[in-house]
């Protein structure tokens, strides 16, 4: 299993290192393989394709994390979870921004959508001791999705301590998560 996580990291690098010059879209399997000194063959036993990497950085570096053990937290340990999210995210703007832009069926939007969707479900019954409707849950993931998106978009985008007391001043005051 080691040597899985090897590859799948060196694959990962390869196409972050790929992203800080080209476009997602231009990015070739090959070049991924090549820069990482690795046969097509070790990526796709992997992966079904570069979405699914891409997925894979994000599932294998934060979003894992943020889920670990997450129904055993109490509300402090869930706000630093979003804080060390909203690090994360912050100090992996420029791939994520990239990531963001990408369209179509199987974007990374899309993905992280998915994610938060997850995740707001999980918050909202803890903090509200209840389950929201599919009409609200898609709002409010589509809320957090711009959110997100338009924050690590914004050039000047404000560092991520002031995200998470802004984002949390506006739980409180919206829907009375209690921090």
């Amino acid at each position: 299993m080691a040597d899985s996580s090897i590859t799948k990291r060196a694959l990962a690098s390869s196409l972050k290192k790929l992203m800080e010059d080209s476009p997602f879209e231009k990015i070739q399997i090959g070049q991924i393989c090549e820069r990482c000194e690795m046969h097509r063959k070790s990526f796709y036993y992997h992966f079904m394709d570069k979405y699914d990497l891409l997925n894979w950085i994000f599932d294998s570096e934060i979003a894992s994390y943020v889920n670990l053990h997450a129904d055993q937290l109490d509300a402090n340990q869930r706000v630093e979870r979003l804080r060390q999210a909203y690090h994360y995210l912050y100090e992996n703007r420029d791939f994520y921004r990239k990531a963001l832009k990408i369209e179509g069926q199987n974007s990374f939007k899309s993905h992280f959508r998915d994610f938060i969707q997850d995740h707001i479900k999980t918050q909202t019954a803890y903090f509200l001791h209840e389950e929201i409707d599919d009409f609200e849950l898609n709002v409010l993931s589509d809320v957090a999705l711009s959110l997100i998106e338009n924050w690590l978009m914004n050039p000047n985008c404000m560092p991520p301590d002031e995200m998470t007391e802004r984002t949390l001043h506006l739980l409180n005051k919206k829907y009375n998560f209690i921090v």
